[in-house]
């Protein structure tokens, strides 16, 4: 057999070959590994790229909160309705996001490993595109209940796949500024529907959503996949010439990185996983604790309902300052704490910025609580405190966007091995939705049967619970590579 023809065979062939193992050849057959300084260009750029695909996600995440006074008739801008929907109808519109993206990750998993990551993605942006297009064609409540169930398809799709490549294409120095760019461009796409929505027709808006799902399948077309991902096929040449890209280094400059991977995946494929697997063995059971944990007290922070409903809750606190106003703002500050993440990430380590954001927003719903308690009895301080929503706010999505916005995902792309990755990433995508959709679909109802102020302190109290979680669980991963962290969660 011709050695060349031993990188398109398919991986079971690997398994029972009587020759050397890949890694064993590749090591025989590749260049002497040369120390070469390489480039982190590339890996930005595709991370960057990939991330407009979080911009487009960010649009259907902010888009009710301009778009819902507009629908409710409330606005200067013509709403594409005859009839305004019903308060049950609007909490649909609201939470329908979060269902389809709770069914997506069982789909989008097991694609991403069989048709590859960088495939997978481009997918996700046919769910943005027929959605949008569907919203410009909107004629009842119903066909904007399909449309925002369609954009959840692509919001899991994305939020389960893109941890993955991001987690595979990064170096180890680089690995949690690239993951943590998802929360900046998710915050950066829900700005934009802040910012255009209240000013522009309601028509108008849904072009400027649509062109964010073409403008990334055209970019990301021109993307590597991963190196574990072509590994995994047994294509160890395009594995070679994706890093080579990727580091900005000869074959040689990528050898030993090249081998390291191949060890790595070709060590996790030598089980074959399931869905048991995650907890048979005590390093994948620590691993899907920690991330199910963190991504379920994310979703139990609140942050979905002020994303949501920001411009509602900012017309509640009877401020001065326009609630569309209010609301960019937030979405402004959403941006610049979200790009200070992955710039302190790996020098300040995931845990200590995870610990100071639990308690930041424990202490921000605490402050919006007392306001709104405030208000509820009527007291004469009120108006003397008019300004502490828009603080409370203002400070609870800046330690919200620094902490446990962008990490859980960050932390997601790093903790499993290739062989339970898609598994794992599809369970805790899901478990993120299930919370997001019940947070989404009950908060009115919460809201109006104990009062604002109880609604903001239960929050606050799940804030607190994931301060001690974060501090009794989690695992600093700050500086080590994949195996390494593998090493620490089986020790």
């Amino acid at each position: 057999m011709n050695p060349a023809e031993l990188n398109y065979q398919p991986v079971a062939s690997f398994e029972k070959h009587e020759q050397e193992p890949l890694n064993r050849r590749m090591e025989k057959e590749a260049p002497p590994s040369v120390s070469e300084p390489g480039s982190a260009m590339r890996q930005f750029t595709a991370g960057l790229v990939v991330n407009i695909a979080s911009i487009a996600l960010g649009c259907c995440l902010g888009w009710t909160s301009p778009m819902t006074p507009v629908l409710d008739r409330n606005s200067t801008i013509t709403s594409p309705l005859d009839v305004a929907p019903t308060v049950d109808e609007k909490s649909w519109i609201g939470s329908l996001v979060a269902l389809g993206a709770l069914i997506a990750p069982f789909v989008a998993g097991p694609l991403a490993g069989m048709i590859g990551r960088r495939w997978t993605l481009l997918a996700s942006s046919i769910f943005f595109v027929v959605s949008w297009i569907m919203l410009l064609t909107v004629s009842s409540v119903a066909v904007i209940l399909a449309a925002r169930l369609i954009q959840g398809f692509g919001v899991g799709f994305v939020m389960t796949v893109q941890p993955m490549y991001i987690g595979e294409i990064a170096s180890n120095e680089y690995r949690g500024a690239l993951g943590s760019l998802m929360q900046l461009c998710i915050v950066a796409g829900i700005l934009y529907v802040y910012a255009i929505g209240p000013y522009v027709s309601y028509y108008a808006l849904q072009w400027a959503c649509l062109a964010l799902p073409i403008v990334f399948a055209a970019a990301f077309f021109f993307m590597p996949e991963t190196p574990a991902y072509l590994i995994s096929k047994g294509d160890s040449t395009k594995a070679s010439e994706s890093l080579q890209w990727l580091r900005g280094k000869s074959s040689a400059g990528v050898q030993e990185e090249l081998t390291e991977t191949t060890q790595t995946v070709q060590d996790a494929l030598s089980n074959k996983a399931s869905v048991m697997d995650l907890f048979k063995s005590r390093g994948n059971l620590k691993a899907l604790i920690i991330c199910c944990g963190l991504i379920s007290f994310q979703q139990l922070s609140g942050i979905n309902v002020i994303l949501f409903y920001s411009q509602t809750i900012f017309a509640k606190t009877g401020s001065s300052m326009s609630p569309a106003i209010s609301t960019i703002l937030v979405g402004i500050v959403q941006v610049v704490a979200s790009a200070a993440t992955p710039l302190i990430v790996d020098r300040l380590g995931r845990k200590p910025i995870l610990l100071v954001s639990a308690a930041g927003m424990c202490l921000a719903h605490g402050t919006m609580g007392l306001y709104f308690y405030m208000d509820h009895i009527k007291s004469d301080a009120v108006e003397s405190i008019s300004w502490l929503p828009i603080f409370s706010l203002i400070f609870f999505v800046t330690v919200y966007c620094i902490g446990f916005g962008p990490l859980p995902w960050a932390v997601l792309g790093e903790m499993f091995p290739a062989n339970v990755k898609s598994i794992a990433a599809s369970i805790v995508a899901s478990t993120c939705w299930v919370l997001g959709f019940l947070v989404l679909q009950f908060f009115s109802t919460l809201d109006e049967a104990v009062g604002s102020h109880f609604s903001f302190w239960i929050f606050g109290i799940c804030c607190a619970v994931a301060f001690t979680f974060t501090l009794l669980q989690m695992m600093e991963t700050k500086g080590m590579s994949l195996q390494e962290i593998q090493n620490k969660l089986n020790s």
